[in-house]
């Protein structure tokens, strides 16, 4: 088969992290987990974070996580790239820094040129380059689907991690990526999406969260997460849960990758961990005057997402400064934390 005309997407029966289980059947299988407690443990399966955080020392504690997905494009360079920039996002989300990588690769061998791995996995290590992080290892095997990723081990200090549990009243939400690779990546596959398109969801997607750590580093953000494959709603919903804490969004304050989304929307390509997420969001979520394409852009199945970050307000300039430095792709202030009984989310148009 020639490199050219292969389309890795077709290889799969969901892309990129619309791949994931849905929020009600992780949280089914986890419940049935035993934890082992131990006092170093200071970020488990609990709050529903991106990455665990062990305790190391007193100022000194390792952020571990995974995470792969099937093809969400057909260029295998790019493949591997957004696969290490979303993994090394849960990283970034702790207010963590990358140290090592560790490469997981399934491939279909008989219909995946070994050309076209060594491109996917060039792509990884270019990103992970970028991140200064270090590619020690891995493991390949042979699957019916495609799929790569990575484990990722990096530092974070205990006083400056930043997790779902610390939301507080007030404080300001900062999206630091527009949303909508979800439905541009199913309208690609559809072949309604056009080239320059694309392209720029590939842009969004390859773009480090680097900044995730620096704002953690300098005390400046109390919580955040990346949004990916669960969506921006059920995201912050799992952090009002762990917070205790309700929620108030502005649907006209959340960038979309720009205006042909709402045209792909129209065209019903909505991939179905989308739809799964809207179902879900619907059970924690106050609609206000939203329309259906705002619902649907909220609750988009995101791969390598942007992070939703938790501010207190006499920080903010701070914060939206040092994205400024970053180059985030926005620093787009859509709502807030509020005081509730409930974990809600309220959304208005």
């Amino acid at each position: 088969m020639a490199t050219e005309v292969l389309k890795l997407t077709a290889l799969s029966s969901c892309a990129g992290c619309a791949s994931k289980l849905s929020r009600r059947e992780l949280t089914e299988v986890l419940r049935q987990v035993p934890t082992l407690k131990d006092r170093n443990v200071l970020v488990g399966t609990a709050t529903g974070d991106d990455a665990g955080v062990y305790r190391l020392s007193g100022d000194r504690a390792l952020v571990q996580t995974t995470d792969f997905f099937t093809p969400i494009v057909d260029d295998p360079f790019s493949y591997g790239q957004i696969a290490a920039t979303n993994a090394l996002s849960d990283v970034y989300a702790m207010g963590g820094r990358p140290l090592t990588a560790l490469n997981i690769v399934g491939i279909p061998a008989d219909l995946v040129p070994l050309d076209v791995v060594n491109q996917i996995v060039r792509g990884g290590a270019e990103k992970i380059q970028e991140a200064k992080c270090v590619l020690i290892g891995g493991h390949t095997i042979k699957i019916p689907e495609p799929i790569f990723g990575y484990a990722i081990t990096g530092l974070v200090s205990p006083r400056r991690t930043m997790t779902n549990a610390n939301a507080r009243p007030g404080d300001l939400l900062i999206l630091t990526k527009p949303l909508g690779t979800g439905i541009i990546t199913t309208g690609v596959k559809r072949g309604l999406a056009p080239p320059a398109l694309e392209r720029k969801a590939i842009e969004v997607m390859t773009h480090l969260n680097t900044v995730g750590a620096d704002v953690a580093e300098r005390g400046l953000v109390r919580a955040a997460v990346d949004v990916t494959g669960f969506g921006l709603l059920s995201h912050l919903g799992a952090m009002c849960a762990s917070s205790k804490v309700g929620a108030e969004i502005s649907a006209a304050s959340v960038p979309a990758i720009n205006s042909e989304v709402f045209d792909l929307i129209a065209a019903n390509c909505i991939p179905g961990g989308s739809r799964d997420n809207l179902t879900h969001a619907n059970e924690f979520t106050d609609w206000e005057g939203v329309t259906d394409s705002q619902k649907t852009l909220l609750t988009d199945a995101q791969t390598s997402g942007g992070l939703l970050l938790c501010v207190p307000q006499k920080n903010q300039k701070a914060v939206l400064k040092r994205l400024e430095k970053a180059h985030t792709l926005c620093a787009a202030v859509i709502g807030r934390i509020v005081r509730s009984g409930k974990p809600r989310i309220r959304v208005s148009a």
